[in-house]
């Protein structure tokens, strides 16, 4: 039986559209081989804010945005259980859901189904499955195509497959439009390791040398049919940046009875802030140049264990939290630091109900090579991330992450001092999609 590896990070068909970022639904033929469709609407939260889609956004991108929102904080809860309290968190939930959505592509019967629910794909107000490749396509016009020149945002998305192999090219032809993934033919079965090098090289490439050896030695070999990767890689600076001369030495308390030192940043300026006593939590938002790409901190109170924030954090808080925090004069002191995360994506996707998709006896996905019903299932998912935050702004791949610091405080001012585990966010503003997301705990051998 063949194995399908599938990798999500921390991008000729015979599909011709002009600009799929102003095409149609008639535009684009969009016909896997298998559709799922709801029997009947699915009853959707109505208390999470405000429903209506933001200005000259389509409703169900909206909504997309809000899926994929939803599938981050239940993938951070999975991924924390599986961690130590004082591990550092980091990861780029938009990456691992887009690498699925192309794997999705190719599925059927329960495995479709699966992936429907588990991303949160199924909350979506249009009854088929194809739609969702769709308004991806409108997703990612929004986040990678902006005007703004002042940040970098990139995604790439890219096939790797066996050579021996046909693959079905509708799977193909979506993959490109859709997703831009251009198929690559690589020798898995006589060659695994030199191939996993050419991934490996390729995803590196794309995220400026910051992610390397994703893929780990062993993890392909002769029975590997095709590898999906999905990369990410943000650099920004502060709109309003820390100025060196204002970091010291600050302690850092991992817990009530364990500190070290860091080096702080610290600037005195007006930020979007809120104090939200009845949720524990004080929130920062710190903006990159455009104003498009913010950076949301969200610290416990005094007293508060940040598992507990953790525990309790769903899209309805979170949307509440961005709608209520003001802009007002802060003194704003973190730490500066970077984080490397990676981890395998399967036990903690299996934890959440997407069973079908890894088991060889139960894995349908005709959809991706001509002629193979159901040999194809997926062997592993990996995922790694780098964040880096300093005084100029952020840098992450797969995943990205920053702020600052404060030294002397001005009593009538609000204080927002990250001396203790906090967590972080980095979103697109407009339609609210989080980039990035992880977990500080303990930053004190990781300054930069």
């Amino acid at each position: 039986m063949r194995l399908l590896a599938i990798l999500a990070l921390c991008l000729c068909g015979s599909l011709a559209v002009e600009d799929i970022c102003t095409a149609k639904p008639r535009d684009l033929p969009l016909t896997p081989m298998c559709i799922y469709r709801r029997p009947e609407m699915k009853q959707t939260e109505t208390d999470e804010g405000e429903l209506e889609a933001p200005h000259a956004t389509n409703p169900r991108v909206w909504e997309l945005s809000k899926a994929n929102t939803r599938f981050a904080l239940s993938f951070y809860k999975s991924l924390a259980a599986s961690k130590a309290n004082k591990s550092n968190i980091f990861m780029s939930p938009i990456s691992i859901s887009t690498a699925f959505a192309m794997t999705k592509l190719g599925a059927c019967d329960k495995t479709l189904e699966e992936i429907m629910r588990v991303f949160q794909f199924d909350t979506i107000k249009e009854k088929t499955s194809d739609q969702v490749h769709f308004f991806f396509a409108k997703l990612n016009c929004r986040l990678y195509k902006k005007a703004n020149k002042s940040s970098e945002l990139i995604s790439a998305n890219r096939l790797f497959g066996d050579k021996s192999l046909n693959f079905n090219q509708t799977y193909q032809d979506i993959s490109e439009l859709v997703y831009n993934a251009k198929l690559m033919p690589l020798n898995f079965k006589e060659k695994p390791e030199l191939s996993r090098n050419v991934i490996n090289e390729w995803i590196a490439n794309k995220t400026e040398n910051r992610i390397q050896d994703v893929i780990p030695e062993g993890a392909l070999d002769a029975n590997t049919a095709l590898v999906l990767v999905n990369t990410i890689y943000f650099k920004g600076n502060w709109k309003s940046k820390f100025d060196k001369e204002n970091v010291f030495n600050g302690e850092f308390y991992r817990s009530e009875t364990d500190q070290c030192t860091v080096s702080m940043m610290y600037q005195e300026t007006k930020f979007r802030y809120g104090l939200f006593q009845e949720d524990k939590v004080k929130v920062l938002e710190l903006p990159y140049k455009g104003d498009d790409i913010r950076m949301v901190l969200i610290r416990p109170n005094d007293g508060v264990n940040l598992a507990e924030v953790e525990s309790s954090l769903d899209l309805k808080k979170l949307v509440k939290w961005m709608d209520s925090i003001k802009e007002t004069t802060v003194a704003v002191q973190i730490p500066r630091f970077g984080i490397t995360d990676n981890f395998s994506l399967k036990d903690k996707l299996q934890s959440m109900g997407l069973r079908d998709l890894f088991d060889p006896n139960k894995c349908s996905l005709p959809g991706m090579v001509e002629g193979q019903q159901n040999d194809l299932y997926i062997s592993e998912a990996f995922h790694k991330s780098f964040l880096e935050v300093n005084e100029e702004g952020s840098e992450a791949a797969a995943s990205t992450a920053v702020i600052a610091t404060g030294r002397s405080i001005k009593m009538n001012r609000a204080f927002f001092n990250a001396n203790k585990p906090f967590l972080l966010l980095i979103r697109e503003v407009s339609i609210n999609t989080i980039i990035f997301m992880g977990r500080v705990a303990d930053p004190c051998n990781i300054s930069v």
